[in-house]
């Protein structure tokens, strides 16, 4: 697995310092420029930092593997949220605060990657997707995230057709008994993201990351 990911950026390098920074976790066999369009739909003062998962995956790439009946390994989970940690310390210091955009299983890597280190980041954003039956790993530091009850947006429609309802249930379980939940349900989207949705996802944005202090 490549220690450093690849990823598209939607500002050059010298323009970044001093800006808040919101990195895009794409859905499994996706690649990096699938949510790269959301970033102009989104607050302008953040820089968009849109990460390519390493593996293969049919035509794009996934954060770790799938089964057909979306079971997974959880240590594989963590090693490539350890990954994007990595990188994450290497950038960090450019930005003023660090928040986290994920879809389908992206939003495992976002959700897994709070529960590890949850005061490193602003806010999390989670779409179509669910969190990690973490099933007492020590690297989900739940305890720590119920105690800091970070903002969480989890966006969903309740006839999608990928994520089956016991990964829905746990996510739910586990929002409310952890985080300060924002959650909104939208009709028509199925597994998908609708400008309503992205609406919304801005206006959190700007409410929680920019006009908070």
């Amino acid at each position: 697995m490549s220690e450093t990911p690849t990823v598209l950026w939607s500002r050059p390098e010298n323009e970044r310092p001093g800006t808040p920074l919101l990195v895009i976790f794409h859905g499994y066999g996706a690649d990096e420029a699938d949510l790269f369009s959301l970033a102009a739909q989104l607050p302008e003062s953040f820089t968009v930092a849109s990460v390519r998962a390493p593996l293969q995956a049919g035509p794009g790439y996934a954060w770790f593997p799938l089964n057909s009946d979306l079971s997974y390994s959880v240590p594989a989970v963590t090693e490539a949220a350890s990954v994007v940690e990595l990188w994450l310390e290497e950038v960090r210091a450019n930005h003023t605060s660090v928040s986290l955009l994920g879809f389908s299983q992206g939003m495992c890597m976002a959700t897994s990657l709070l529960r590890h280190r949850p005061s490193d980041y602003a806010a999390v954003v989670g779409l179509s997707g669910f969190v990690v039956d973490a099933d007492g790993d020590p690297y989900f530091d739940d305890a720590a995230v119920a105690a800091l009850k970070p903002e969480i947006f989890w966006g969903r429609d309740q006839a999608d057709p990928v994520v089956p309802e016991f990964a829905i249930e746990l996510t739910n379980t586990w929002m409310h008994a952890n985080v300060k939940l924002t959650k909104v349900l939208y009709a028509g989207m199925l597994h998908g993201i609708n400008a309503q949705e992205i609406a919304h996802v801005g206006e959190f944005l700007q409410y929680k990351v920019l006009n908070a202090k």
